[in-house]
């Protein structure tokens, strides 16, 4: 078994990358023999900074409106380096810059292939080309098909909501009423719904559910955030990875399915992943069916005092010290407890207390008032949460 982890770690291999704004997909695999050799599915936590840094702005404005009303405002001199991106966004690139860092670290990569851009707008804004619907070539209609499921949450627009089935592209206003062929004036129905709705207008169609009638104009004219969140970081994740010195290679979400719709494989982020770009291999297979599962927790706060929902102190100014007795809260601990009323074994992650007693998160439950001395560790805080799934 030894021999088969070198020989996998000696082999020549591509990390591939599939950027999401919640979750990326991160598959390493050999070009010659088509093998998944690694799979992992990253949570990202930046719609979590985004809430932090909302709430700390509302208790700070709260404090100045009560405190210092009166204080002229200073000036708006705050200058920004060029490149600048968000803390929420940003922290998605430096997730994966991490994992990147670590594969190349332990396997001997030697490309990089990642997922510019989840749709190709260039085509889907202006899809008909000589009086043909959506695209030409061998990518037609997957553009559009892919931008369409990610906007409409992949459902029936119309009466029934149905998920998990088959969806057909519909026009809004129907081409025999001067619809274009326009991504905006694009839906997705199902069979049923479709030929209900036939040539008339969504008006006419909708005339006795106004509410539908109204959410669909406006889901129409909506931008996707998501997307919005993947595009504003896609070039400043391919500068960073470019920092690796090994060739990255680009492609499209178009592209991602249809190499994976091609190649017969079910949508997951860590397939999606490994059929990135145009090195895709013709067949692909994975020997291990287990996936790391990797959830971005943080490492923890700089928050000095804890505060009540109305901004004010609820609890004394915290220690700079983290660490007790040498362990730290988010350290993945084994506590085999031999005498009291918690006697057995406990895996879990510990929150440290300074008296020593420390609480410890298994699978299932919270085992509170375990001592530091039944503790050894298992795995240090790195801000991130592992689990696996077949």
């Amino acid at each position: 078994m030894k021999e088969n982890v070198l020989d996998v770690a000696s082999n020549p291999l591509r990390i591939k990358i599939d950027p999401g704004s919640r979750e990326t997909g991160i598959a390493v695999i050999n070009d010659d023999s088509g093998e998944i050799v690694f799979a992992m599915e990253l949570k990202h936590r930046g719609q979590q900074i985004k809430n932090n840094l909302e709430s700390r702005r509302a208790i700070r404005r709260s404090r100045r409106n009560r405190k210092t009303r009166y204080r002229k405002p200073r000036f708006d001199n705050r200058t920004r380096a060029e490149g600048w991106l968000p803390p929420s966004l940003k922290s998605r690139v430096h997730n994966i810059e991490t994992w990147v860092n670590r594969l190349c670290r332990f396997c001997n990569i030697q490309a990089i292939s990642m997922e510019l851009v989840r749709f190709d707008m260039q085509k889907i804004q202006n899809p008909e080309i000589s009086g043909v619907a959506y695209q030409q070539g061998e990518l037609m209609g997957y553009e559009v098909r892919e931008y369409l499921l990610e906007k409409w949450d992949r459902t029936c627009a119309y009466y029934c909501g149905k998920t998990d089935i088959p969806l057909e592209i519909e026009h809004i206003v129907p081409k025999s009423k001067g619809g274009s062929n326009r991504v905006s004036n694009l839906t997705l129905a199902c069979t049923a719904c479709n030929r209900k709705k036939g040539n008339k207008s969504l008006e006419q169609f909708l005339s006795r559910k106004p509410r539908l009638l109204k959410r669909i104009q406006k889901q129409s004219k909506v931008p996707l955030k998501d997307a919005g969140a993947v595009n504003a970081t896609r070039w400043d994740l391919f500068r960073t990875l470019k920092k690796t010195g090994l060739p990255v290679e680009t492609g499209s979400g178009g592209l991602t399915k249809f190499n994976r719709t091609t190649r017969g494989l079910h949508k997951t982020h860590w397939l999606d992943a490994a059929c990135v770009g145009e090195s895709t291999p013709e067949k692909i297979f994975q020997i291990d069916k287990a996936v790391l599962i990797v959830k971005a927790n943080g490492h923890g706060s700089r928050q000095m005092c804890r505060v009540n929902k109305f901004g004010f102190p609820r609890t004394t100014a915290k220690s700079t010290e983290k660490k007790v007795k040498g362990f730290q809260t988010g350290d993945i601990v084994k506590a085999v407890v031999t005498s009291g009323k918690k006697v057995g074994t406990y895996i879990g992650r510990v929150a440290v207390r300074k008296s020593g007693s420390f609480n410890i998160k298994t699978v299932d439950k919270t085992v509170q008032g375990i001592s530091w001395k039944y503790c050894s560790l298992l795995h240090a805080s790195d801000g991130y949460s592992y689990n696996t799934t077949c």
